[in-house]
């Protein structure tokens, strides 16, 4: 390089570097260009700036965006990684995603599915929790957007609980906290919702709209039946539980009462969302996809939640297992939910069986022991009407010689006359031809109280007794490969020698009550027909029907040996001697009965 040219690029370089100097805008200047190019950016993300109190602090007062406000409003929340963070306790584990900020799975640490694999109550994608708002004429869904952080997992003071805030933001001043907080064990999970600075904003005003929906996972062995008892349940502040209906798609909307919770109820395992203060608005659906073998139902909740005196929106989350005595310790009556039958049924279970049932379990007893031993107490409350049933019948043995030579008298021909003949006799024996019937018709309601209670019973899940691996769900010793119109695709040995024992104990009952003609045979029907009915029920309660006529078989056999037939014919004949009281008031069945025969025989009369 020769001197002429070195010495003009030298000269150049002093022009630049002193131009630079010379020619930079003041301090001023700079913050007037920087608060006009930050309005800017408003506009063009469609963002009223908001107003300065005074010119000098319009710079310090300036509503500060986040750095993707290009974008519109959440503009950095729009996009993002998905982050989980993990709250654990010794009951449950709880995975939060970034994405959404929700609930992203729920894991109970204590129980399995039926296969055995980690039970998981809501799983990634399947769920949606959000809340739905508009910016401007853009609507918005938290459940779409990320979240980040706010702060470390931490211990809350004085208490063994953790808490973890996850921050939706829309600028450095204006966000969504979502705080969640897990106690050291238990299945509720806390659950805050706080919003900063964002009321000219997201235009809700004090309340927040929430759009929870879930795909429900299969748990159990028996689709089918898992089904059937999985609904949206929710309960009002007078502690009035409902449900949607289990059998059907269906939906329903509730304006003009508050809800204090609304459950996403499987057949064992719950899970509810609760608001103390109670949802004012709610719209809750449930529908079934027949075709898939791995969704049990889609369950969905748009629910409205005001803002309390503290300025936050505060809820809690059960996940946990149907236990009626777990579900009660949580307050709200969630127990409700569970499935105790209808009328005098549910208080037979609730304050009848659940609390003998509870009492047998402190002893750690195999379930099929508590069984057993729940069977022998309720055959031995129940003796004295089976005593009194087998006497009853015994007497009408006793009369049936008798009964036949009044039937070859009157004929057939004149059914009312015969009627009348045989009530004579009765009342003459003093014997009450429904004195069988009536003590069995007392035991129909605890029967039928367990068909409800046996199915909806947590504590069977899992358990295993002889040869059934599961008492909450039926004992399969034979899979057809296909399905049969009345069995199903399987049979249930239980099931079987349930049906076998009540044939049986029809036989050896008609021996005792000489049951004669159609009587005879309806009793071999109807087993036959409960085997296709209850071939799919648990096998606990076919083993407790099984146990129930083992046992009435020793009753029975107990009983005969202290009834002697030729006594009780003694003591007929003696009665038929006595003279009938005139004055003896009859019982107002029996008197209708005879008054109806005796317009029977009236009206045959007239048409002769």
């Amino acid at each position: 390089m020769d001197k002429n040219t070195f010495t003009g690029l030298f000269l150049i370089l002093v022009i630049l570097v002193g131009s630079f100097f010379l020619m930079k805008p003041s301090a001023d200047e700079l913050k007037k260009e920087q608060q006009k190019q930050h309005q800017d950016s408003l506009k063009r993300a469609g963002i009223k700036p908001a107003p300065a109190a005074a010119k000098a602090d319009t710079v310090n007062k300036a509503p500060v965006v986040d750095s993707a406000a290009l974008k519109g409003p959440f503009g950095a929340a729009t996009t993002g990684s998905e982050n989980l963070v993990t709250l654990e306790n010794k009951d449950i584990r709880v995975k939060l995603s970034s994405r959404g900020g929700r609930v992203y799975s729920v894991e109970l640490k204590e129980f399995k599915t039926f296969d055995k694999k980690p039970l998981l109550l809501f799983d990634g994608t399947n769920n949606h929790f959000g809340f739905k708002f508009n910016v401007g004429n853009k609507p918005f869904d938290t459940n779409n957007l990320y979240f980040t952080q706010a702060t470390p997992d931490v211990k809350v003071t004085g208490t063994d609980s953790s808490a973890v805030t996850l921050r939706l933001s829309y600028s450095p001043t204006q966000y969504i906290d979502y705080t969640y907080t897990l106690g050291a064990a238990g299945y509720k999970l806390g659950f805050t919702v706080k919003t900063t600075g964002l009321d000219n904003v997201i235009g809700t005003g004090n309340a927040i709209n929430i759009n929870w929906a879930a795909t429900l996972r299969k748990q159990e062995k028996d689709m089918a039946q898992e089904r059937q008892y999985s609904s949206v349940y929710y309960k009002n502040l007078d502690d009035d539980v409902d449900n949607l209906n289990a059998t059907k798609d269906d939906s329903k909307q509730i304006a003009d009462q508050k809800l204090q919770w609304v459950s996403f109820k499987q057949h064992f395992f719950s899970n509810v969302l609760i608001a103390k203060q109670g949802f004012e608005k709610a719209s809750m659906a449930v529908s079934t996809d027949v075709n898939s073998q791995t969704d049990i139902k889609q369950m969905r909740a748009d629910l409205t939640l005001l803002r309390d005196a503290n300025g936050t929106y505060p809820m809690e989350f059960y996940f946990g297992p149907n236990r009626f005595s777990t579900l009660k310790k949580q307050g709200y009556s969630l127990e409700k939910q569970i499935d105790l039958g209808w009328g005098p049924l549910k208080f037979i279970n609730r304050f009848a069986v659940i609390p003998v049932f509870n009492f047998l379990q402190q002893f750690g007893w195999n379930m099929g022991l508590i069984i057993l031993v729940l069977t022998i107490l309720l055959k031995l409350v129940l003796s004295p009407l089976t005593y009194k049933s087998y006497l009853s019948m015994a007497k009408m043995r006793v009369l049936k010689p008798e009964m036949d030579e009044i039937k070859t008298k009157v004929g057939e021909e004149n059914p009312t006359l015969l009627q009348q003949e045989y009530m004579k006799l009765y009342r003459q024996a003093g014997v009450n031809p429904l004195g069988g019937c009536l003590p069995l018709l007392l035991q129909m309601p605890i029967v039928i109280a367990f068909l409800r209670f046996f199915p909806s019973l947590f504590e069977l899940r899992g358990q295993s007794f002889l040869w059934m691996k599961d008492l909450s769900t039926y004992d399969a010793f034979i899979n057809f490969g296909f399905t049969l119109p009345f069995l199903g695709d399987h049979l249930s040995l239980m099931c079987v020698l349930m049906t076998i024992s009540t044939i049986i104990y029809t036989y050896f009952n008609n021996q005792v009550s000489g049951a004669t003609g159609q009587m005879k045979y309806i009793g071999y029907i109807t087993p036959i027909m409960f085997l296709g009915y209850l071939n799919s029920y648990p096998a606990g309660l076919n083993y407790y029907y099984f146990l129930a006529n083992m046992l009435t078989f020793a009753q029975q056999f107990l009983i005969r040996q202290l009834v002697d037939d030729s006594k009780i014919h003694a003591k007929i004949q003696e009665n038929k001697k006595k003279p009938e009281d005139p004055k003896k008031k009859k019982s107002g069945f029996q008197a209708k009965l005879e008054e109806m025969m005796r317009q029977q025989q009236v009206q045959q009369q007239k048409k002769k």
